[in-house]
């Protein structure tokens, strides 16, 4: 392997690595700002994002509780997708791609990623409805905006997690007529 592409992979993993952090930090502080938002909903506005659902918890427990469960599990998503990325780079032998844990694992992010956009686009058609019926949900949408990018994404995902496997019965086979 050449060393531009040694040095591209490590800038991968560094990458993946302050992604994964960040996603894990904003999940950590949604799940502390809801915390919050039950016990003490006065210091809210001064907490992450300032994701202030008081007048959503005072008018309809249910759909506070709802939408915010949708805002926790997709954060939580996210964070073990680019924690299933970081395994994935840092056991890919680049000498050897083609092999069982990467096509798996390949596979695992294509389903994470699909999970996100399904469940993003969910909570988007969730929002609009109770907004439809007088509710200021405005702030959340910035929590789903991408949810079509994300079932995209899976898509493409997908195939190359196909085209994985493929590569590794070949593989299997060639090794075995060898």
């Amino acid at each position: 392997m050449s060393q531009t592409n040694t040095f591209v992979f490590t800038g991968l993993k560094i990458v993946a690595w302050i992604i994964f952090v960040g996603l894990c930090i904003e999940a950590g502080a949604l799940l502390f700002n809801f915390i919050f938002s039950i016990f003490k909903p006065e210091f809210v506005e001064n907490l992450y994002q300032k994701l202030d659902l008081t007048d959503l918890q005072s008018s309809n427990i249910w759909a506070f509780y709802g939408m915010y469960s949708f805002i926790l599990f997709i954060a939580l998503l996210k964070a073990i997708l680019f924690y299933l990325v970081i395994l994935l780079v840092t056991k890919i032998d680049l000498e050897k791609p083609f092999n069982q844990l990467v096509a798996k694992q390949i596979t695992k992010i294509s389903y994470y990623t699909f999970s996100i956009g399904l469940i993003s686009y969910i909570a988007r058609q969730t929002a609009k409805n109770l907004q439809h019926h007088g509710y200021d949900i405005d702030k959340l949408n910035q929590f789903w905006a991408d949810s079509q990018a994300y079932i995209l994404m899976a898509a493409v995902i997908y195939v190359i997690a196909i085209i994985f496997t493929k590569g590794v019965a070949y593989q299997d086979e060639l090794e075995e007529t060898v």
